[in-house]
């Protein structure tokens, strides 16, 4: 039902959200959009060790969710203080990301997913979060910057 939702109708999907979420469903969502990401994967590709890259293939899908959520919420608190929940947050992001894996894993398809992922985001802080266009593009922006750079710090480290 999520799924139909989010691809047909995403503003009001967003929308229709409860004023408080949880983390239960969303996190429902996103671990099974995880988890079919993850199968696809490895059949497409058929690593070595399915196990391993199996797992951070699950834990980079789920948690990259977890970190944008809260980089997105960190961005708002400082910004604009504390107006909304973390879970109201994470609802947004983990949906956003949820959809947008089950084609993440065809090949050259990360090109279209990624900024459907963030423009999905963006509509969930203005239908879901109440903010203006402005608003949730800045913080969307802001956001995908600071993960950028926080990966570009990471990569001397990694190396």
């Amino acid at each position: 039902m999520s799924l139909t939702r989010i691809l047909g109708q995403p503003r009001r999907f967003f929308a229709d959200l409860p004023s408080e979420p949880g983390i239960k469903n969303p996190l429902g969502f996103l671990t099974f959009s995880g988890i079919f990401f993850t199968g696809a994967s490895l059949m497409l590709n058929a690593p070595d060790q399915p196990a391993l890259m199996g797992a951070i293939l699950f834990v980079n899908a789920v948690g990259m969710a977890l970190i944008t959520a809260s980089l997105g919420y960190l961005i708002v608190v400082l910004t604009m203080g504390r107006c909304r929940t973390f879970s109201r947050f994470f609802s947004i992001y983990a949906f956003a990301a949820g959809v947008t894996l089950l084609a993440s894993w065809i090949p050259y398809f990360i090109w279209l997913t990624e900024p459907w992922k963030w423009w999905l985001i963006a509509v969930g802080l203005v239908h879901g979060c109440g903010f203006n266009w402005k608003q949730a593009i800045l913080v969307t922006a802001a956001s995908f910057s600071l993960l950028v750079f926080i990966f570009w710090l990471l990569i001397p480290s990694i190396t």
